[in-house]
């Protein structure tokens, strides 16, 4: 006698009730970018409330959880406004992940390294094409600062990263250049190398000057070479503390 199950003894699928803020959350997500344009305010809670028939707890879930996203900003005493979207925001929601991502698994700053080191080669050869001599006036003016924060490790590594987020800026591309920004923001705030730059200031400020040489001189691959060995050379100064 076969003990195969038949269709009619098949385990019924089973259904999931949904919370009623995930509901209207859906709801309120659909209408931001068809109804709501950026700068737009929600309609009230009491509307929202009117328009889906739920109460005013799953209204306001939903809504914390739209802020949460960076889809909307509440304000006390004041309607809920649609935010105006951006690169600068897109990021701005990564980084809380980037940082738990960084400080629970220590290994992923090898993989941000890699990252970084594939993404500021390009880059430079961007820059490197598109140089002009405003753009080569903003990097040496830019070296000559970070020459004189020598000795002040966080001085001179906020210069280092207006250095590297200026080559991005060259590339025309403003995802580029938040993305470049972000990197060296979630390297040097979450993984601090401050320490271990003394020693090491001459020889990266002599780098960035080999960097704009050769970028002034549209040499894209040789400006990618540059970038190539300052990053592996620099790579080890970023190290984890827990």
């Amino acid at each position: 006698m076969s003990n195969q199950r038949t269709g009619d003894d098949a385990a019924p699928e089973r259904i999931i009730r949904r919370k009623l803020s995930d509901l209207v959350f859906e709801r309120l997500h659909a209408m931001i970018g068809t109804e709501l344009k950026p700068g737009d305010t929600l309609p009230s809670e009491r509307d929202l409330m009117e328009r889906f028939g739920v109460g005013r707890p799953a209204i306001r879930e939903a809504l914390q959880s739209l802020q949460n996203k960076g889809l909307i900003t509440i304000a006390h005493g004041e309607r809920s406004r649609v935010n105006v979207f951006s690169t600068d925001l897109a990021v701005e929601q990564m980084n809380e992940v980037a940082r738990l991502l960084l400080s629970v698994e220590p290994s992923n700053l090898e993989y941000l390294k890699e990252a970084r080191r594939l993404f500021e080669t390009g880059v430079v050869r961007l820059a490197a094409r598109n140089a002009t001599p405003d753009d080569i006036a903003d990097l040496t003016a830019l070296v000559d600062e970070q020459a004189g924060h020598r000795g002040d490790a966080p001085a001179f590594v906020a210069a280092d990263m207006r250095f590297h987020t200026r080559i991005a800026a060259m590339s025309g591309n403003p995802i580029i250049e938040t993305v470049s920004e972000a990197m060296l923001r979630w390297l040097f705030e979450y993984h601090h190398a401050l320490l271990h730059w003394s020693g090491a200031e001459d020889v990266t400020l002599a780098e960035h000057r080999r960097v704009v040489d050769l970028v002034a001189a549209h040499d894209e691959e040789g400006a990618a070479g540059a970038m190539r060995d300052h990053l592996d050379r620099s790579s080890a100064l970023y190290v984890h503390h827990p």
